[in-house]
């Protein structure tokens, strides 16, 4: 037992160390690292900034995700506009579940206003996920049928969004 407590705790005789010792000099700007980092001879002011870093490898060795060569036209505007649709469904399911008909204001008001942009921002979710179908085709045929997959989604729930629209309208 004794022997086990020398190994674990230092002699008496012996000074503790600090776990971490103090530097006496200061830390370097993070403008300065990072101005090497980020200069581009292609960027310009108001562009986006796409990410060029190398593409990291998933679990079965294939690369994590194919990376964009061109981004959507409204790729800083499709949250908001999710924003926007998400807001006005979130009125019209309320109301339909408190009772009110599809004629009510309160129902055609949010279904025609919050339609338009949820329109173009699936459309624009839409756009991305197929063009990352042909992407993928050659480097995993099974990622690629999954995204065609979400394609078909966006595309049945625009319909059916068309068809809520079509019956606000209608009624």
């Amino acid at each position: 037992m004794s022997e086990r407590r020398s190994e674990t705790q230092p002699e008496s005789g012996v000074p503790k160390r600090p776990l971490a010792e103090p530097l006496n000099e200061e830390a370097p700007d993070a403008a300065d690292l990072l101005r090497g980092v980020l200069q581009d001879e292609r960027y310009e002011p108001g562009m986006i900034i796409l990410d060029r870093q190398e593409v990291p490898l998933a679990d079965d060795g294939l690369p994590a995700y194919v990376a964009e060569d061109t981004p959507t036209p409204l790729r800083g505007a499709y949250i908001y506009l999710s924003v926007i649709g998400f807001f006005c469904g979130t009125i019209v399911i309320s109301a339909l579940n408190l009772g009110a008909s599809w004629s009510d204001p309160i129902v055609k008001i949010p279904v025609l206003i919050g339609a338009i942009p949820l329109f173009i921002a699936m459309g624009e979710a839409g756009l991305r996920i197929a063009r990352s179908v042909p992407a993928w085709w050659p480097i995993n045929r099974g990622r690629a049928l999954f995204r065609a997959g979400w394609v078909l989604m966006i595309a049945t729930l625009a319909l059916i969004l068309a068809l809520a629209v079509r019956a606000a309208l209608v009624a």
